[in-house]
């Protein structure tokens, strides 16, 4: 049984690792900005008693010095998956790549001065092929970067982030690193405050826009990227490695058909035609969240998995089950509802 902290204890993808880290006989320490608000963490709480593993939750704000040291002390392993990630593009990208780059580099003093093994660090795909960066039909690899001159605020936090990281541990070899990669997060929300990247299941459902735009993703389920965490932990040969976690290019008129073929009979109406680029620009005049779409428009997110699938032993379950499985969780969660007449199956 290992020790591990996992930064950002309440975020989508740090939940379901908490989670995968228990079942596996790990224990967890989770940081939290904040321990004021219980109901922010009840379903950290819940699942532990559920699972029967031992969680312990401290506070550590990825903007300050304090807790840090405190959270590292004693542990083996850190998972550092705290980190911005808004809604819509911030006014100021100042907002995401100064706590995105800082909070890294604490975390990782701590991790240093505390002893830790190693650190598995969660970046992104933004990080491997964002914006000009998909240019071409070549699929991308682990050797691949995004330049941060030319993409969006968001993913340049996770490439300077990502870079500072790497920067680091070359200045201290006694730590470390192991980067995981993954593309656009899908899969079960385990509480009311879902990911940002389910947004995108819950603006479907929900028919938040009036159509479908011509957008590439390479979906992963938040499952899949846990487990991911949890082998480059425990691989002796992850060590120095990044490893993209991602599948096959879906668009996202696919992930509309989907959902409306699981849906529809249950009352949901999921917009299937197309949506041209003025519309979506005019649309992105006004809606921050959609506005980032406008740079991959027509551009099919090539990666490829094969490094993680040859070194880690990691696979993937169905994109239909993930995309299906959002779906349940968000309408079990009352974060969507049905908003039409129920379709016949027929």
């Amino acid at each position: 049984m290992s020790k591990v902290l996992v930064t950002g204890a309440t975020g989508f993808i740090a939940g379901h690792t908490i989670e995968e880290l228990l079942r596996n006989g790990h224990e967890v320490r989770g940081t939290v900005r904040s321990l004021r608000d219980p109901a922010r963490v009840a379903h950290l709480r819940r699942l532990a008693d559920a699972v029967g593993g031992r969680l312990d939750l401290v506070e550590a704000d990825l903007a300050r010095d304090a807790g840090w040291d405190e959270a590292a002390t004693g542990q083996e392993y850190v998972l550092h998956m705290a980190s911005p990630f808004p809604a819509a593009p911030p006014r100021d990208e100042a907002e995401l790549v100064g706590p995105a780059v800082d909070g890294t580099l604490r975390v990782l003093a701590a991790a240093a001065r505390a002893g830790v093994g190693r650190v598995v660090m969660t970046s992104s795909l933004a990080a491997v092929s964002a914006a000009a960066s998909r240019a071409g039909d070549r699929r991308r690899t682990e050797e691949d970067w995004s330049d941060p001159d030319r993409i969006a605020p968001y993913a340049k936090s996770k490439t300077l982030a990502e870079r500072a990281a790497w920067d680091f541990v070359a200045d201290h070899p006694e730590l470390e690193l192991a980067v995981i990669n993954p593309g656009l997060v899908l899969g079960p929300v385990q509480h009311a405050a879902s990911g940002t990247s389910v947004s995108l299941v819950r603006r479907l459902l929900g028919r938040e826009i009036p159509a479908v735009p011509e957008l590439g993703f390479a979906p992963v389920d938040v499952r899949d990227v846990a487990r991911a965490h949890r082998l480059a932990m425990e691989a002796p040969a992850a060590a120095g490695q990044r490893y993209i976690c991602a599948g096959d290019n879906l668009w996202f008129g696919d992930i509309a058909r989907i959902l409306d073929d699981e849906f529809a009979s249950q009352g949901y109406r999921v917009p299937r035609r197309r949506m041209p680029y003025l519309m979506l620009w005019t649309v992105g005049r006004f809606d921050r969240e959609v506005r980032l779409g406008l740079d991959f428009v027509g551009s099919a997110e090539l990666v490829s998995a094969e490094k993680a699938h040859r070194e880690l032993g990691w696979s993937m379950r169905p994109v239909r089950e993930t995309l299906v499985d959002t779906g349940r969780s968000l309408a079990e969660l009352g974060l969507v509802r049905p908003r039409g007449a129920v379709r016949s199956a027929a």
